[in-house]
């Protein structure tokens, strides 16, 4: 059954574009965007895991989801995604959320894993961006959700590549918003925390260790993605799900106010 009131109140929803939509929150966004009545074009390496979505949500909601396998780290298959953004006359949003994590030092990780990873989180995201927004700005809507993490809040050094092309993501996510300010797209730089997936269950994960945090500090994917979606129309471009995040992420925000006052900067 398909909820007829989606998170825009749009009438006649259109296309939503989601990559990584195999597993975890990318596959979140898809459900909860299929049981408002988006159809989808879904993008991930994985043709087994995107077509069993696929089959259910089509079943379930009666939308039309469609899949596309594409590594986007490879900047070579990014352009049939480009060519399926431009050729769509009703994509409504625009879900960047494809990424990995890479848990070592700096040194001991290779030099192409780290090509890989900028392409996926930054290139990749600003191409499709660029390719999205001319026909939203045209139709006078569109969301644009560009997922970050909550180490580009912290700057967490033990994921240094991954903090760094998360923190260039929202920065870029801001700039966006402030120069299409007026044209009907809203964009919002998602910053999830700990995050129930297979995201921490890779090979270059693999000495990461969940219990390491406690339970209070993971959220489920469902809640992640509800609070992105309810939160959108406040224009609110940096958006952190959750309370302990928020707590944690002004907590941040307060140690660096008081080092800066520290600072001689004249």
């Amino acid at each position: 059954m398909v909820n007829q009131n989606n998170f825009m109140n749009w009438d006649n929803p259109g296309v939503a574009l989601i990559t990584g939509a195999s597993s975890g929150i990318g596959a979140e966004f898809a459900r909860q965007l299929a049981s408002q009545g988006f159809d989808l074009i879904l993008i991930a390496r994985r043709k087994e895991k995107l077509e069993e979505l696929s089959k259910k949500l089509n079943k379930k909601y009666s939308i039309t989801a469609n899949v596309l396998v594409a590594d986007l780290s490879k900047l070579s298959e990014n352009e049939k995604i480009v060519a399926k953004i431009i050729e769509l006359n009703n994509l409504d949003i625009l879900v960047n959320n494809a990424g990995f994590g890479i848990f070592n030092s700096f040194l001991q990780i290779e030099r192409r894993q780290y090509v890989d990873m900028i392409n996926l989180h930054f290139t990749c995201p600003v191409t499709f961006c660029h390719a999205a927004i001319p026909g939203m700005i045209k139709r006078k809507r569109g969301v644009i959700i560009n997922t970050s993490s909550m180490s580009a809040i912290t700057r967490d050094n033990s994921l240094i590549m991954y903090t760094t092309t998360k923190s260039a993501i929202s920065i870029f996510s801001e700039l966006l918003n402030k120069q299409f300010k007026g044209k009907g797209i809203y964009i919002q730089a998602l910053h999830p925390g700990f995050t129930y997936s297979e995201f921490h269950d890779t090979a270059t994960m693999k000495s990461f260790h969940r219990d390491w945090f406690p339970d209070e500090r993971w959220m489920d994917a469902e809640k992640v993605v509800s609070l992105s979606l309810a939160t959108v129309k406040t224009n609110k471009v940096i958006f952190i799900p959750g309370e302990i995040n928020q707590a944690l992420a002004k907590q941040d925000r307060i140690k660096k106010e008081k080092k800066y006052l520290n600072y001689d900067i004249f």
